[in-house]
């Protein structure tokens, strides 16, 4: 059967009576006048990827709506009376600001209510990172966000979350997703149980709380805080339901926040991406920071669970930090703080992922403690927590401008994050120094790691189309030269084999099986291409790395990077 008939197939059956009058009715609408958007919203099914299920908002089995919501969570219940039969289930449920985010939220709930299962549903917009937190203080056996992240603003998304707070992984990843393709649209129970729907809200806001000033505030002295002069943006998003207080509560009152995002909104209006990720999106912050002289700038995601951090050089102006910057600033902190508290006694690890920075490596060896890296997406750094229980997690983080400090919440958290670099920012004025200053010196101490990331967007089924040959390509040939080094080390994740090509010696990695390709050349650079499992986007991360013998010559040191990451770049034609 060819996709066409796929698509014939899958449209008649949303024109049938299981479907409501509305759908049908903007079913025929598309079918009259939108060929090429019918082909692309029913060629395949949404798939679960690193990040959950993210989509396009509109009619179809490969868009965001009720149906498909609801057949994930019909699926979804099923499963969760298979895996704990005989005793009651709980699930939560948050949301972000998105369209039509609180209207499936309630479609999410009704699915679970009419299953017989308990939901704690939050009765605004909420950070994902408290959707986590809020699963364990509950005692619930999954919990599910809606959510599309940083992604354009016709676009929404559905996290689910387990027991022990992080999202779903393998086994129980591939169970739902079979348990969910096995069902028709006829069997979701939309018929809420309004009996089992309990709203939540402020009581678990202020539990979340203060996990997270005890889990990220390190004994700052009160005039530190003071002195730290911080500008702050939600980017219209749900961090503003909690960051406010947040701050107050941790003891930093010099907190100035961009009014102009402070009111959440699905459009983003003054944004062009909501993303912390991106230079621009900071604008408005960053114009406030030098107003109002401020040290810091911190841009939360509309989720929050990412952000963006700027500080002031050694000439005074604003940078942005990337991730990989910020999270070996994080790190390095905590790893200096559980040092000079004596709580480092080799029975603890910090984690990253396969994408990120190998400095972080580098920062665990240093204090002698255990490394772990797994596959992107912070849910394999979850189940770190998960499968070494016999370890202390201090944090973790990877490139993608995410970080998680302790384990009270199972995934990226910038409601932590942001007051741990607050921590940072605080203590190193406090001592005659600033932010940047202490990374230039981390740099002299471990090596002067720098990462660049080139991400390529393809979009619709052509897009996906291409973006599945170049993998192919660089599978079938594999670079043997970039840049005038020599490619010795390939590392395919799909066929779990790292091929050493000087000798041609193989070997099996111990990962789950994913669609990812590492090279590594002789001079240590470090290059990896990766689909993206939640855009249309095909990403290549590149890291480069020299030693700096002073802080002095930073300038001059990161030139030779720079100058060696763009020859990667057009060596391996990515411009």
């Amino acid at each position: 059967m060819n996709i066409k008939q796929n698509i014939l197939d899958a449209v008649n059956e949303w024109l049938s009576p299981t479907f409501d009058t509305a759908t049908q009715e903007e079913l025929n609408k598309i079918i009259a006048t939108s060929p090429k958007e019918l082909e692309e919203s029913f060629y395949k099914n949404l798939e679960f990827g690193t990040g959950g299920m993210r989509g396009i908002m509109g009619v179809g089995n490969n868009r965001i709506n009720k149906y498909t919501l609801g057949k994930s969570t019909q699926g979804l219940s099923n499963y969760l009376k298979s895996v704990f039969p005989n005793q009651p289930i709980k699930a939560v449920i948050a949301f972000d600001c998105r369209h039509n985010s609180k209207l499936l939220a309630k479609v999410v709930a009704d699915v679970f209510s009419a299953n017989g299962i308990q939901v704690y549903l939050f009765s605004d917009l909420r950070p994902t990172p408290e959707l986590s937190f809020a699963l364990r203080h509950l005692g619930c056996q999954c919990g599910i966000v809606l959510t599309a992240s940083h992604n354009p603003p016709e676009y929404n998304g559905y996290k689910v979350y387990w027991e022990d707070g992080g999202q779903i992984v393998p086994p129980e990843d591939e169970a739902i997703i079979n348990t969910i393709e096995k069902l028709n649209y006829n069997e979701i129970k939309f018929d809420a149980n309004e009996d089992l729907i309990q709203y939540i809200d402020e009581e678990i806001d202020q539990a979340f709380i203060q996990s997270t000033i005890e889990n990220a505030s390190f004994d700052t002295a009160v005039e530190a805080k003071d002195n730290l002069n911080i500008v702050f943006t939600s980017l219209h998003g749900t961090s503003i339901a909690v960051m406010p207080q947040t701050f107050e509560q941790a003891g930093y009152k010099n907190v100035s926040i961009v009014s102009e995002q402070a009111i959440p909104n699905g459009d983003f209006p003054t944004v062009k991406s909501p993303n912390p990720e991106e230079p621009e999106a900071l604008t408005l912050a960053l114009a406030l920071a030098d107003k109002k002289n401020a040290d810091v700038v911190i841009g939360t995601d509309p989720d929050c669970d990412r952000l963006g951090i700027a500080v002031r050089n050694n000439e005074g102006k604003m940078t942005l930090l990337n991730g990989n910057q910020t999270m070996i600033l994080m790190t390095a902190f905590l790893l200096e703080k559980w040092k000079k508290a004596g709580k480092i006694n080799g029975k603890q690890f910090v984690g990253s992922t396969i994408v990120s920075t190998p400095m972080i490596m580098e920062l665990a060896s240093a204090y002698d403690v255990n490394f772990k890296v797994g596959l992107t997406g912070f849910k394999w750094i979850a189940k770190m927590i998960k499968d070494f229980p016999e370890l202390e997690f201090i944090g973790g983080g990877e490139e993608s401008f995410g970080y998680m400090v302790g384990d009270a919440v199972r995934d990226k958290d910038a409601v932590a994050a942001t007051l741990l670099i607050c921590e940072v920012a605080a203590q190193a004025k406090a001592n005659g120094s600033t932010v940047y200053k202490e990374l230039l010196k981390l740099y002299v101490e471990h090596g002067f790691y720098k990462e660049y990331l080139v991400s390529l967007t393809k979009k619709g089924m052509e897009g996906l189309q291409e973006i599945n040959q170049m993998m192919i390509d660089l599978r079938e040939n594999p670079l043997k030269e970039i840049n005038g080094q020599r490619v010795i080390m390939v590392e395919d994740y799909q066929s779990s084999v790292a091929k050493n090509l000087l000798d041609g010696e193989e070997s099996i990695m111990d990962m789950p099986k994913s669609n990812v390709l590492i090279y590594y050349t002789e001079d240590g650079s470090k290059i990896c291409a990766r689909p993206s499992g939640t855009e249309p986007k095909i990403k290549f991360y590149i890291s480069v790395n020299t030693q700096l013998d002073a802080v002095e010559n930073f300038n001059e040191v990161e030139s030779i990077l720079d100058d060696k990451i763009k020859n990667i770049i057009a060596a391996m034609q990515l411009n």
